[in-house]
């Protein structure tokens, strides 16, 4: 290939560079890996049907390709017919030989069943109860769902009205920015469809772990539902979950937000406060605890209402605790749009939902890297895009012999000292 020349030079370029790799940073996923006992945990629960006399690739392998190759931004299956060449990869997956192919890791996908999606679960339950040093006081359990757009003609996909195009529509539970859940389901559902399954289920196995915790469950408005409440209030599980504005609701407040348009009009100054009420919806056995934000602006009313079990003043309730959940979604944004887990194009349904927690044990494989190595650091708080742009993508030249491999980084390489500092909390101790 010809390029514009620097000062009477050619500049030419062709792939015929040998051992490079733009992915030196690979190391590190396989050092937390290993560091998690992730990658061999989920190996364990998932059943193997090949012969082993003829396996080349094995399952292990193959899980650390896949989720290695997403973490590193190859989202495609396609993606390792090149890919599987790369010597970094090849170094991080234990192996020095060519890596799978596209078909071998499309049949890992597609022999995936109902019970190897709640064995991963389990999985991802388990690390997240292992990331505890010592019993916490309080967990808050964030449950939401989104849409995942599809454009094929994959199982179980259905045209959602709300989001105005065929999707599925997984669910997530993420405790602060750890994952626990992520349930892929058809769209033609109510968005709370299992909701209470799994709330139930993670209850009794993280007190399980931890007797003494308090637990809390958290959602928007569309996780408000009678016999969930019930079930809390019988649990002790504390909750605090958006609840839609209806006519009786804003009956109850009327005098307030008149108040409110009365300041306003005054003072040309937002109003904003809070109250708490007393409410029963029709479907409810006995009156809650309702907070109800009253707000004025130059745009008009903007009521809003949550209800809860909790005790506190309602600023506090509504402002730092239950607004907080908006962080959640910038977690589901880190895995959709940074991790691929709306790469659901298969056509089965069980191989999609396995795409879903493949993008998700990456997902815990990268939050541990922020989590542990990159605490104290300017990439603490970063992004999953961030970190894989500033710490994973990295040239390098690799010189392979009989005796060892090694990696030699860019000299260019503008992060060297943050670089060496997560390899060195990596290293075994």
């Amino acid at each position: 290939m010809e390029f514009p020349a620097v000062k009477r030079r050619k500049v030419q370029a062709a792939f015929s560079g040998g051992d490079i790799t733009s992915d030196g940073g690979a190391l590190l996923l396989r050092d937390m890996d290993r560091r998690l006992g992730l990658l061999e945990s989920v190996n364990r629960v998932l059943h193997d049907p090949r012969d082993s006399d003829r396996v080349v690739h094995s399952q292990l392998s193959l899980l650390r390709q896949r989720i290695y190759g997403l973490c590193l931004g190859y989202e495609d299956l396609n993606d390792h017919q090149e890919l599987r060449l790369d010597p970094a990869l090849q170094t991080a997956v234990n192996r020095d030989t060519h890596l799978a192919s596209q078909a071998t890791l499309c049949r890992l996908e597609n022999r995936m069943d109902r019970s190897a999606m709640v064995a991963l679960h389990k999985v991802l339950v388990e690390q997240f109860i292992a990331s505890f040093n010592k019993p916490p006081r309080k967990l808050i359990l964030d449950f939401d769902a989104t849409d995942d757009r599809v454009h094929g003609q994959q199982e179980k996909r259905f045209f959602h009205g709300y989001y105005n195009h065929y999707c599925f529509l997984p669910l997530y539970v993420f405790c602060g920015k750890q994952l626990l859940v992520s349930y892929l389901r058809p769209s033609n559902i109510d968005g709370a469809k299992h909701a209470w399954a799994i709330l139930a289920l993670l209850v009794k196995r993280l007190r399980q772990a931890w007797p003494n915790v308090k637990l809390i469950f958290r959602g928007d408005s569309g996780f408000c539902r009678p016999k969930m409440l019930d079930w809390c209030d019988r649990q002790d599980v504390g909750y605090v979950v958006g609840l839609a504005k209806n006519a009786r609701l804003l009956g109850k407040v009327a005098i307030e937000r008149e108040v409110a348009a009365d300041y306003f009009e005054a003072t040309g100054e937002k109003v904003r406060f809070f109250e708490s009420i007393r409410y029963a919806a029709g479907s409810w056995k006995s009156q809650r605890r309702v907070i109800a934000k009253i707000e004025h602006t130059d745009k008009g009313s903007n009521p809003r209402f949550i209800v809860t079990n909790l005790k506190g003043s309602s600023q506090s309730l509504y402002d730092r605790l239950y607004c907080a959940r908006g962080e959640m979604e910038n977690r589901i944004k880190e895995q959709q749009l940074g991790l691929f887990a709306d790469r659901t194009s298969a056509h089965e349904w069980w191989a999609n939902q396995f795409r879903l927690l493949l993008s998700s044990l990456a997902y815990v494989l990268m939050e541990a890297i922020r989590r542990q190595a990159l605490k104290g650091t300017k990439l603490a708080n970063a992004q999953m895009t961030t970190i894989r742009l500033k710490l994973l993508k990295i040239g390098a030249v690799i010189l392979r012999n009989t005796r060892r491999v090694c990696f030699l980084l860019s000299s260019a390489y503008p992060h060297q000292s943050l670089f060496l500092k997560v390899a060195a909390r990596l290293r075994p101790t």
